[in-house]
């Protein structure tokens, strides 16, 4: 099959571009950063995604059997706003309507919700349901917080616990979050292509932390056990804003503190995912946390 996949140079894309490459199927991406360094040789030819050529973007997905859409922002950063990300989505799929493309594979998030207060969860809603009412066949994938080698938070997390003498935990730090391996989100994407019907899936690992047991469980794989102090999710928030300061990026966001409180990042479903995240930072330890993960320089620069 010819296969469109957003983001093939980026984080989740690139692992499922990689997958479908090792199948034998014939990929394409359209993605915001073209002159990036390719990690797939040349084997796939990258197109921009240009949200205002609607026309481009239907002649670039022309004769492709599917699109992987990974594409979505964090937060907000100039005209690169979540309510744009929403509009931009609803561009891309009617382009893939032109282009006669005969299925979709959509990366959304757990719990979205069209009457949530938070952008990033009503946003995502959003984008399903243009997904749902294009007509094209379906699969929407709904990963919790996804975790590798390039992800941003568990690495964030490793990095403050390797230079801080303490870890200043927002709120009583008993929320739960279940993380997802990003290979088994890979692989997940990467079986719904085959598929022929619609699926709402979520997608999680198989195990679940309060987030004083991650960040406990970090430092203790990576040999940096911290204290952990609890602070009002207001006055841990400066704090991050204060450190974003210095590393000239987003560290967390309100919005996040929020979804991570409310327990949007668990699923109620058996989990899918099968690597552990206990076992991979046991093999991983090295090298996790050693440099900050900035979602501004993946993004923005």
């Amino acid at each position: 099959m010819r296969i469109v996949v957003t983001g093939a140079f980026s984080y989740t894309g690139k692992y499922i571009t990689r997958r479908l490459l090792d199948k034998g199927e014939d990929v394409i991406t359209l993605t915001n950063h073209p002159d990036r360094p390719d990690p797939f040789g040349g084997r796939v030819k990258a197109f921009p995604l240009d949200f205002t050529q609607p026309g481009s973007l239907a002649d670039c997905m022309a004769g492709a059997d599917v699109l992987v859409n990974t594409y979505w922002v964090r937060f907000d950063r100039g005209t690169n706003t979540q309510p744009a990300a929403v509009e931009n989505t609803r561009i891309l799929v009617r382009a893939a309507q032109a282009a006669g493309v005969r299925r979709i594979v959509h990366i959304s998030i757990t719990n979205p919700s069209s009457v949530s207060h938070l952008p990033y969860f009503s946003g995502k809603a959003a984008n399903e349901q243009t997904v749902i009412d294009s007509g094209i066949s379906y699969s929407i994938l709904r990963p919790t917080l996804i975790f590798g080698k390039e992800d941003i938070l568990i690495n964030n997390i490793a990095w403050i616990l390797r230079r801080f003498p303490l870890f200043a935990q927002i709120g009583d730090g008993q929320y739960r979050l279940q993380p997802v391996y990003v290979e088994d989100l890979a692989e997940i994407a990467c079986q719904a292509l085959y598929n022929q019907e619609n699926t709402v899936l979520d997608v999680t690992g198989p195990e679940t932390f309060s987030f004083d047991e991650l960040v406990g469980l970090i430092g203790s794989r990576i040999g940096h056990p911290r204290p952990i102090l609890h602070f009002p999710a207001s006055m841990a928030l400066q704090a991050a804003r204060f450190i974003s300061l210095f590393i000239g990026d987003v560290l967390i966001t309100q919005e996040e503190v929020d979804g991570l409180m409310a327990g949007l990042l668990v699923s109620p479903d058996p989990p899918r995912g099968s690597t552990r995240l206990s076992n991979w930072l046991e093999a991983n330890w090295e090298t996790v946390g050693i440099k900050y993960a900035s979602e501004i320089a993946r993004h923005y620069k």
